[in-house]
Parts: structure tokens; sequence; C-alpha cells
């Protein structure tokens, strides 16, 4: 029974070898996202590609540094849709001010 005990602290708490790793998948991605702002790509393609790698990145966070991947489907099933939703209600505040920002005149 103690040794499950170990293995099940073990899991909850991840390694140091495990966040190093995180980390430096973290920093490559940045690192892509930094490339990928100097070079000349259609705007709508690299709008797109960051989005998709913020996303990638923020998941990464939220499952190992916010220790979500280690926590209960529960807990998990609260904080997601939540946070769809706040992120959703933002961009319906922001969204409109776009749209009317890119008829205005450019000097």
């Amino acid at each position: 029974m103690h040794a499950n005990a170990e293995l099940d602290k073990h899991d909850v708490a991840g390694t140091t070898k495990l966040f190093a790793t995180v980390w430096f998948w973290l920093l490559l991605l940045t690192a892509l996202e930094v490339f990928l702002a100097y070079e000349r790509v259609e705007v709508h393609l690299m709008v797109t590609i960051l989005i998709g790698l913020s996303l990638i990145k923020s998941a990464l966070i939220i499952a190992y540094f916010m220790h979500l991947r280690f926590e209960k489907l529960g807990m998990f099933l609260v904080i997601v849709p939540a946070t769809v939703f706040c992120i959703c209600m933002m961009m319906i505040m922001f969204f409109p001010d776009s749209i009317r920002l890119t008829h205005l005149p450019t000097y």
C-alpha cells in the first residue's frame, strides 16, 4: 500500500525532467512564433498559425504548470468551458471595434 501512495504522489507532483521538457517545448514554440513574425507570410495564414501555436502553448501551460493534467476530470470539465466562455465573451466585445477600425482611413 505504501508503494501505491508513493506512485500517486509522484503522479500529482510531476518531475523536474517533465517540467524541463515542457519548458523546452514552450521555448521552441515561442522561437517559432518570433521567427514567423519576421517572415513575409500572408496575414490570414500567419494569424491562423500564431493562434494555433498559442493554443498549444496555453494547453501545455494549463496542463503542466497549472497542474490540471493531474486533476480529476470534474475539475477539468468546470475550468475549460468557463475559460472558453470568457474568451468568447471577450471576442464578442472587441471584434465589432476591430471591424469598425478596418474601415477608417489610414494616413
